[in-house]
Formats: structure tokens, sequence, C-alpha cells
């Protein structure tokens, strides 16, 4: 027998309400950075724009499920190991991630640093490999970190291969930090992605973070378009500005060598 029209508005009202739930929640994990690992009720409720109860609710849930969990010293939130399992069958599915392991785990041999493989969302550049340096001191991200900073070297990859007016709108909007993006300083900031471009890599020697250097070199596909980044990122201490042209043209070297890896293209000049 068909269903009612009042069945029917009782279904679409609770697939209405299961549907924000879901939003909420998803709101919720992505307010958690690699700069802000930690996070109260109270923090969460006000960038989402949730009552304290309702945000509770959520994060009791999520902790259930593995999702995030709290912090020992402090009782604040932090993301859970669970979300590993969750994101694990799509970074074995990623041909780049699987190509770019060795690569990257010669790089970390070669230079002694730690290496890793980056992708880009269209907003921010996620880490979805890593090689950590042996070194006692280092500089290392979680698998699924966020780059959301303009200055970061990975970002400034995949921004060079942007047009114009799309980095504009990314950066006068808000949407990737940039200090004081005053049109002038915006159009700096392009003429230095026109170099990055031109160069094939990307460099931030503690513009980001004064205590850590990045390096960053795209990886691009048989049509030449760039797909991933090699990164390098390391201890500024340790990063002499002479050292800084070895460490790049090593990310260089093992980008172009994912690259050839994958069938893909480096274009000229």
């Amino acid at each position: 027998m068909a269903p009612t029209a009042e069945e029917n508005t009782t279904t679409a009202g609770t697939d209405s309400r299961g549907a924000s739930v879901l939003v909420n929640a998803i709101e919720v994990l992505r307010c958690f950075s690699v700069e802000e690992p930690l996070l109260g009720v109270t923090e969460i409720a006000s960038r989402v724009g949730l009552h304290k109860s309702t945000v509770s609710r959520i994060l009791a849930t999520l902790e259930q499920e593995d999702l995030v969990e709290r912090d020992e010293t402090s009782r604040r939130f932090k993301l859970g190991l669970g979300l590993i399992a969750v994101a694990g069958p799509l970074l074995a599915e990623l041909d780049e991630r699987r190509v770019a392991y060795p690569v990257l785990r010669e790089l970390t041999e070669r230079t002694q640093e730690t290496s890793a493989l980056v992708t880009w969302t269209g907003s921010s550049s996620v880490c979805v490999e890593q090689i950590p340096s042996p070194q006692q001191v280092k500089h290392t991200s979680p698998l699924g970190a966020r780059y959301r900073t303009a200055l970061s070297a990975s970002v400034q990859v995949f921004l060079a291969a942007e047009e114009p007016e799309r980095v504009r709108a990314l950066l006068a909007g808000g949407v990737l930090e940039y200090p004081s993006p005053t049109p002038a300083r915006i159009e700096e900031f392009i003429d230095r992605l026109k170099r990055v471009a031109a160069e094939g890599c990307a460099t931030n020697y503690g513009e980001t973070s004064v205590d850590e250097v990045g390096i960053a070199a795209p990886v691009h596909d048989h049509r030449g378009n760039i797909i991933a980044a090699v990164m390098i990122a390391a201890p500024r201490f340790r990063v002499s500005p002479e050292h800084l042209g070895i460490l790049a043209g090593a990310c260089t070297a093992a980008a172009r060598q994912v690259t050839a890896r994958m069938g893909g293209t480096t274009p000229q000049g």
C-alpha cells in the first residue's frame, strides 16, 4: 500500500533532521586543525554556531565511535584514531600515495628530514602520506592534516597553478590565511606565485612558523596538471639558506620522480 501524505511528511522530516545532525557532526570534526588540535566544547560551539548542549551530545557520539577522544591532561577533545579507519580505504586507493611512498622514503634517507605527499582540495592542502625524519628533533603532521595558510610551501605550489582571480578571491575572502591581505599585498603574492610556477618549487622559510622550514614541489599527471606535491619539513635551526637550496633540489627531483613513475609529464620552463 502506498504511503499516505502524512507518512511522507513524517519521513521527510525525519530525513531532514538526520541530515542536519550529520552535517553538524561533520562541522564539529572540521573545527580541529594542525594549529589547534585540542578544543573545548565552548570553543567548538562558538565556531559552528550551535548550543553547547548540542555540541556535547555530538562529541559524546563521536567519542563512542573513536572519532574524537579526550586529552588526558586538559580533558579537551582531539581527533581520534577511528578517523584513520574511516579514511584508510580512501588512502589505500590513492595511486599517488602508493607510487610516492618509496620515493618519499628515499628522500627522507637522503635528507634526514621529514618528507610528505600532499593533495589539494581547492582551498587547502592535505597530508596523505609521510615519512618522519629519523632525527630526534623533527617536524611532522598527522595524516589528514590540512594546510590553509597561503604562505605554506605546499599551498603555494597549488596556488601557482590557479588563475590569479581565483587566488585573489581565496585571499581576500579569508578562505586562506594571509597576513594583511590588502590589494597591494595580494598582488605581491601573485607575483611570488609566478616565480614558484617558473622555478617548480616553493619555500616557506619560517614564514608560517618561525621554527619550521617547508619546501614543496609539484607532481604532474600525463596532461601536465598538478595532482599532488612532495614536501620536506625541517626545523629551521638545521637549515641554513645554503642548505635550503640543497633541500629544494632534492624535493624537486623527488617530485619529478613521482611524476615519471605515474606516467606524468613535467612541463618544461
